[in-house]
């Protein structure tokens, strides 16, 4: 049993360093001095200076955030009515060809995804001059399609393991199915809604295959620039930005974590009191 501990906590320790030491060092060298990303030239900040005065990652960075925004959002409010349906009707017509749209974009390679995109948009300008150029709607719709996948899988596991029991007994005592959808339902499924947002927000802000795909001149995303300058070698203000994006991502993971736990702890200690005062 100690030897196997040891073992353990020897390949926990590995797995980790794989996985942070990358970042660490990307960190430590955003600090760099030096031009040569790779050669230590003494602590600056200079990189960092640069990348604030540089109008295209700004540029770049809106862009990004505005797409992200939108998406997520769209495709929380389609995913959370698919992981509903697909949780709380169980047998309707075309139910398992619906599923299979819904789940596809989560197993089909993100290259075919941004291919079949593109052919999508080509054929629809041709056929009815619509879209007119790939820019921003091209890029919303493509991260709308393959985000809503993520939301969905989270609010119907949710949905799977909410208690019906409770909606029946709001419809008992008088509420409509509308009402029970807003003031039960909902709030119960929240904490997945909110947790599918922040996974859409991320996947379509960290996204450089599919947009690749449907974008257009004038229209390069933060990921898409960052791809396009580390082609050329890796400089001191690419680690630089690529900091800031993960500084950025996990306040964001802990502050999520943080909401996330309260709303869980405040909705356990309302059923306790509830049970409470049936009791």
């Amino acid at each position: 049993m100690t030897r196997r501990s040891t073992f353990l906590i020897t390949m926990l320790c590995f797995g980790f360093a794989f996985l942070y030491i990358p970042i660490l060092s990307m960190i430590v060298y955003s600090f760099n001095g030096s031009r040569l990303a790779t050669v230590w030239g003494g602590f600056s900040t200079k990189w960092y200076v640069s990348l604030f005065q540089n109008q295209q990652v700004w540029d770049a960075l809106i862009l990004s955030l505005q797409i992200a925004l939108i998406s997520a959002s769209i495709a929380t409010i389609l995913g959370t009515m698919a992981g509903i349906t697909l949780a709380r009707f169980t047998k309707f017509r075309g139910r398992t060809l619906f599923s299979g749209l819904v789940i596809a974009p989560l197993v089909m390679p993100e290259v075919i995804t941004g291919i079949s995109m593109l052919v999508f948009f080509i054929l629809m300008a041709d056929w009815v001059g619509w879209p007119g150029s790939r820019g921003f709607t091209t890029i919303t719709l493509a991260h709308i399609t393959f985000c809503m996948v993520f939301v969905t899988t989270i609010v119907q596991a949710r949905m799977l393991q909410a208690d019906r029991a409770i909606e029946e007994a709001a419809m008992d005592l008088g509420s409509r199915p509308w009402q029970v959808m807003f003031d039960v339902t909902l709030p119960v499924i929240f904490p997945a809604i909110l947790s599918g947002w922040l996974l859409a927000f991320t996947i379509s802000l960290d996204d450089v295959v599919i947009s690749s795909f449907v974008t257009g001149p004038g229209n390069t995303t933060l990921p898409l620039l960052v791809w396009s300058k580390v082609k050329l070698g890796v400089t001191p203000d690419i680690n630089a930005l690529a900091t800031l994006m993960v500084v950025t991502v996990g306040l964001g993971v802990l502050a999520a974590g943080i909401i996330l736990t309260r709303a869980e702890s405040r909705r356990l200690r309302e059923e306790r009191l509830a049970f409470r005062a049936n009791d």
